[in-house]
């Protein structure tokens, strides 16, 4: 496993079974295959550690979780979940398999701390199907917004210290998802549909879209969503309180986020604390670009899509120590950055 991982964070130009091998010394990659496919190792647990060594150096109170998807291109029909379906790092539906993943961002830092591969309903109604690749009897059809929540509960109930909670529209738009996050208090800034539904102050109901488009100019703010590459990202943003019965001490808004190049407008619903500013609800939005430069980098300097094994237990032990392997990377960049020295083991 050290051996792994020390591949996975060299300079190799790819990273799998076989450069790993190589790399460590051996003839051919039989024991990388053995470690993944059936090495005797908790893998779950190993994600726990992952996650714990993320919060020990980067854990801070207003800390945000994140969640969202990724594809990894995959050719033929026998590894785990592979079907035609969409990819978002493709940008279109291509043959792949797609995991969700948690992130977690503080001021410190940001680095994956859970992962669940998606398995599509023409996997888990064909049992045959599933148990050639590996996959457990138990395991069954869940769709992402369930694996988001469960995958949240993880964290939640470890302590992971955290504040927010921000999604893309995929998962933003689930009213159940949303209302959860409420039952365990916990704030969020999720995208949605323009067409969502909102309960007004007043126990109306409107879309989000007419609600915004309802308010006046003055309402905008320039606001930077935090920095980008080049150079801070800002747009236009505005909120309107929605929802009649706030819990004491909390509120509820829609927020609106516009471009100020196109005009384009995205939406979010928020929930958190009443003296939530303006600008705090739009660093939070922004913070959900945080998990896609996680994919970018764990895919380019960790190996995160470049492995070779089609089962279920191959799957998750991977895309685990490849997790591990980009938390080094980002807790030696936060130390880096303190001027601190970043050690060389975890």
């Amino acid at each position: 496993m050290r051996q792994y991982l020390c591949g996975l964070v060299s300079g190799l130009g790819r990273k799998n079974g076989w450069t790993l091998a190589e790399q460590a010394g051996d003839v051919s990659p039989d024991g990388m295959q053995r470690l993944l496919r059936w090495a005797d190792w908790d893998v779950d647990a190993v994600r726990d550690d992952v996650r714990d060594y993320v919060v020990e150096h980067l854990g801070d109170p207003n800390g945000v979780l994140i969640v969202d998807d990724t594809g990894f291109l995959k050719k033929g029909t026998r590894s785990a979940g592979v079907q035609r379906q969409y990819s978002g790092t493709a940008g279109r539906t291509e043959n792949c398999q797609v995991g969700t993943f948690l992130a977690y961002r503080s001021a410190k830092g940001h680095a994956l701390i859970d992962r669940q591969l998606y398995l599509p309903a023409s996997w888990t109604d064909d049992r045959d199907r599933c148990r050639d690749a590996g996959i457990p009897d138990e395991v069954q059809f869940a769709t992402k917004v369930q694996m988001a929540r469960e995958m949240l509960a993880r964290a939640l109930d470890a302590g992971v210290p955290v504040g927010w909670v921000t999604m893309d529209e995929a998962y933003g738009q689930s009213k159940s998802l949303r209302v959860w996050l409420e039952h365990r208090d916990v704030g969020y800034v999720v995208a949605t549909r323009r067409n969502d539904d909102m309960i007004t102050t007043t126990m109306g109901q409107a879309r989000a879209d007419d609600l915004i488009a309802a308010l006046p100019a003055r309402a905008w703010c320039r606001l930077s969503a935090g920095a980008g590459a080049h150079g801070p990202r800002e747009y236009w943003w505005a909120r309107v309180p929605v929802r009649i019965c706030w819990q004491p001490g909390r509120g509820h808004w829609l927020l609106a986020r516009r471009s100020m190049t196109t005009g384009e407008i995205a939406y979010y619903v928020c929930y958190g604390p009443r003296r939530t500013r303006l600008v705090d609800l739009a660093r939070i939005a922004g913070a959900r670009w945080a998990i896609e430069e996680c994919f970018q980098q764990a895919k380019n300097e960790a190996g995160l899509d470049e492995y070779q094994v089609r089962d279920w237990r191959a799957w998750y032990a991977h895309i685990t120590l490849s997790m591990a392997a980009h938390a080094w990377l980002s807790v030696a960049r936060s130390l880096t950055a303190k001027g601190d020295p970043a050690q060389a083991t975890t």
